[in-house]
């Protein structure tokens, strides 16, 4: 699910503290009982670090939450980032991190590795504090680590399932630029055909007015001529034959 966010908040990265000011603001505009879950979200960001979303993946329990790599992956593919940064949030204010936790950064960052979408901190968070993998320590020992290191068969399951995304992204970004584009074309369509519509109407009217002009021209004529047939005392026959 999109998180939405201002433009303001579309920040550039600098540390862990820009991070969670704005995913402080995020779960608090959570309910109570969805505070009391956890939430695992990514942020994806540019080459130059600039937020371009930020994206819950998975709704939990109190104590637990369920993360599928390629899910995460697949949203970054999606919307383009080529780094994220990992969120979630421990209901019970203790920013500790789980084996469970170690385990999933781990495997993210492998993956991550696979298909060129770098995860670059990982923030556990609460409502009054936070703790960034990075910041400690263990970010880095993570990326060093050989525990989660997929079999060649796995990595290229990965990596074929990357392509698919890749390619369901241009389709959506075809369809999107299809959509502008007959929007785009209709409204051009309107103005051309307005112009057109215009220059037959500019035509007819001018015929129409020159036929107007004509008749009152002629009209004038006759009651000009009228005028000084009557001046000149000739009778009603010889005006009306006139006129």
């Amino acid at each position: 699910m999109n998180i939405e966010l201002t433009d303001q908040q579309k920040i550039k990265i600098i540390n862990s503290e820009d991070v969670y000011a704005i995913m402080q603001k995020v779960l608090l505009r959570e309910d109570i009982i969805d505070q009391e879950k956890e939430h695992f979200w990514i942020i994806g960001l540019t080459t130059h670090n600039k937020i371009l979303f930020v994206e819950l993946v998975s709704l939990g329990s109190v104590n637990a939450t369920t993360v599928e790599p390629m899910n995460v992956f697949r949203v970054a593919i999606l919307k383009n980032a080529v780094k994220v940064i990992l969120v979630h949030n421990h209901p019970s204010g203790n920013l500790t991190p789980s084996p469970a936790d170690k385990d999933v950064t781990d495997r993210l960052i492998q993956v991550g590795r696979i298909i060129n979408v770098q995860a670059i901190d990982h923030l556990i968070i609460s409502p009054e504090s936070y703790l960034s993998f990075e910041h400690i320590g263990l970010f880095g020992m993570l990326e060093a680590s050989m525990k989660w290191m997929p079999a060649y068969e796995i990595i290229e399951n990965i990596r074929e399932e990357e392509k698919k995304i890749r390619k369901e992204a241009v389709e959506m970004a075809e369809v999107k630029g299809e959509r502008r584009g007959e929007k785009k074309g209709k409204k051009e369509g309107i103005e051309i055909g307005e112009e057109r519509g215009e220059k037959r109407g500019l035509k007819k009217g001018r015929e129409e007015g020159i036929g107007i002009g004509e008749e009152r021209g002629e009209k004038n004529k006759a009651l000009e001529m009228a005028k000084v047939m009557k001046k000149d005392k000739k009778s009603v026959e010889e005006i009306q034959k006139y006129t």
